[in-house]
């Protein structure tokens, strides 16, 4: 399960247990509430009713002088113990009323008990003592059946039941969103982990949680002390390994030279050794430029740059050595602008050149082409070699891995395209290499802003 929806789902639950007993409280108290109210109305018009019969001797005929009122209201009227002397309804006299009931009932919370408030039979009674001269001469009372507010109660629970469910669906997306929030900073950590796995410069994501934003820091320290160990180490193997075949030879070389030998050959192990410090030269500098290159976060001074200028200068850096290898190249481009650092995006195209230059033969043609689409700068640099052999293109960008050249079965440091992959990654792009009918592809891409 996703941590999001574990929120969610969490969330969702808690909140429905709260809801869910907060609507059954109100809509109990419903009941409770048009009750009471109906109370306080009887209570009044009961006691207006007992100062108005007070004032004659026969008190409880007195109330059958009044106009006849509606059949919702019953007017009783009781003698001190409570024996009925006037119902307005005719159907209780003689019979005797107890004041003993309290609150509205059963399901009424007892927000008061009063002695003067009867439910009986489905019917709310409130009682007012008549007094004369402080003699309690009886009781008056109003009554009315409940039945009169179950359409009234009804509405009402229907009316918060709809005002309920809009809440606990603002309260769904609501939670929804809160989920979302406090997943999204950890699903660009996970991207940010994902990239530093997969070799790609990125930095740990801001978060406004601070134990996030502590976990991206910490991510990026680990980040920096593996790297840092692991750093020394690849380098130190990968130079001992570049080197140790150049040296003996050179080794080789300078002891032969220690014996007499003719002139001529003298210099060939001379020009030798000299190769052979050239090739151990070429490949500290790839190798600390690499070096350099993977150290770095980010760019430092980038600038706009027209695809086509860009072409251009690579072209013209390769140019005579085309021209030296009898191979013809050909440059392709659009109208199309990025931003990067010039030195670095030209050298990785001369790197691209170089490699396509090496596996060329004499009379071939090399394509520089470049497209913009998708939000980004793709260049292709295109031959008509031999190919990559399919057991070696999982591998053509590691470092040191280099593939005999046609013709002198030379290899190189094997330093280019892991140079070209690194550029594009601190440039927020990619490099691949793949075959296609006729010789090899190579792409580089870039995104359109520079990297991110």
């Amino acid at each position: 399960m996703r941590i999001r929806t574990a929120i969610f789902t969490v969330y969702v639950g808690a909140a429905a247990i709260g809801f869910v007993a907060l609507m059954a409280l109100v809509l109990r108290d419903v009941r409770v509430r048009y009750v009471e109210s109906m109370r306080r109305t009887l209570g009044d018009t009961a006691v207006y009713l007992a100062a108005y019969a007070a004032r004659e001797e026969d008190w409880a005929r007195k109330l059958g002088t009044l106009p006849p009122g509606s059949e919702v209201l019953r007017v009783f009227a009781c003698d001190p113990a409570g024996r009925v002397l006037f119902d307005s309804a005719g159907r209780d006299l003689g019979q005797t009323y107890q004041r003993t009931m309290t609150g509205a009932g059963k399901l009424a919370s007892e927000n008061y008990t009063v002695s003067n408030v009867a439910e009986v039979g489905n019917e709310l009674r409130v009682f007012a003592p008549v007094r004369r001269g402080g003699e309690l001469l009886g009781w008056v009372g109003v009554g009315r059946p409940l039945a009169t507010v179950v359409e009234g109660v009804r509405a009402a629970r229907w009316s918060l039941v709809g005002s309920g469910g809009a809440i606990a669906l603002v309260m769904i997306v609501a939670g929804w969103w809160i989920a979302a929030r406090l997943t999204r900073s950890l699903e660009r950590l996970t991207a940010y982990v994902r990239a530093v796995r997969n070799g790609r410069p990125a930095a740990p994501p801001p978060s406004r949680a601070t134990e996030i934003a502590e976990l991206g820091t910490a991510f990026e320290e680990m980040r920096d002390a593996l790297e840092g160990r692991q750093h020394v180490e690849r380098y130190t193997q990968a130079l001992a390994h570049e080197v140790k075949a150049p040296l003996a030879a050179i080794r080789g070389a300078a002891e032969l030279m220690d014996e007499a030998m003719p002139e001529e050959q003298r210099k060939k192990f001379l020009d030798n050794i000299r190769g052979e410090a050239a090739r151990i030269q070429q490949s500290v500098e790839r190798l600390l430029e690499l070096s350099s290159l993977e150290a770095r976060k980010a760019l430092r001074q980038t600038e706009v740059i027209v695809a086509a200028e860009l072409t251009a200068e690579a072209a013209a850096a390769m140019r005579s050595a085309f021209e030296t290898a009898r191979v013809a190249l050909k440059v392709e481009t659009v109208a199309a602008t990025l931003r990067g650092e010039r030195v670095l995006l030209r050298e990785a195209l001369v790197n691209l050149l170089q490699n396509a230059l090496d596996f060329s033969p004499p009379g071939g043609v090399v394509v520089l082409r470049c497209a913009g689409d998708a939000g980004r700068v793709t260049f292709t640099v295109e031959d008509n070699g031999p190919g990559v052999p399919d057991y070696a293109l999982p591998r053509v960008f590691e470092r040191f891995y280099s593939l005999p050249r046609p013709g002198t079965e030379r290899k190189s440091t094997g330093l280019g395209l892991a140079l070209v992959r690194e550029i594009a990654h601190l440039h927020g792009g990619d490099a691949m290499l793949e075959n296609r009918p006729g010789g090899a592809r190579a792409v580089f891409w870039l995104p359109l802003g520079g990297a991110a």
